[in-house]
């Protein structure tokens, strides 16, 4: 059970952390896309964005304050789905399908972030129990 834990949290650090790097190669496209989302002051966001991804990437890649960084990616998750996977919406040169796809997908990483934010505080013998 604890490599099944570890490896979760490994690939949620992972999850964050790889986005985070293509959002400083593709620095130009990213702040395009969150205009185009209308996501306010993304001059400043972004590169707030791209420290939390990056850092708390690898906190959580490496075990460090494993409830904390989880639950902020739990709320910065919600709030970009919102924001940036608005399928409700209709954009020029978006698809609405795929941004359905990921707005399901962002819910379900949600649900294991606040999972894993509490999880910490579980008896080891009960992190995968449905008790």
């Amino acid at each position: 059970m604890r490599f099944a834990v570890t490896l979760g949290r490994f690939l949620l650090g992972l999850y964050f952390f790889l986005p985070g790097i293509s959002k400083v190669t593709g620095y130009a496209d990213t702040l395009s896309y969150m205009a185009l989302h209308n996501i306010p002051a993304p001059d400043l966001l972004l590169p707030i964005t791209i420290v939390l991804q990056i850092g708390g990437g690898v906190m959580l890649m490496i075990g460090m304050r494993v409830s904390q960084v989880a639950l902020m990616f739990a709320g910065m998750t919600l709030i970009i789905n919102l924001g940036m996977h608005d399928f409700w919406n209709v954009y020029e040169g978006v698809s609405q399908a795929h941004e359905t796809q990921n707005f399901v997908k962002n819910l379900a990483i949600f649900a294991g972030l606040l999972v894993m934010s509490g999880a910490e505080d579980l008896p080891q013998h009960r992190l995968l129990s449905h008790k």
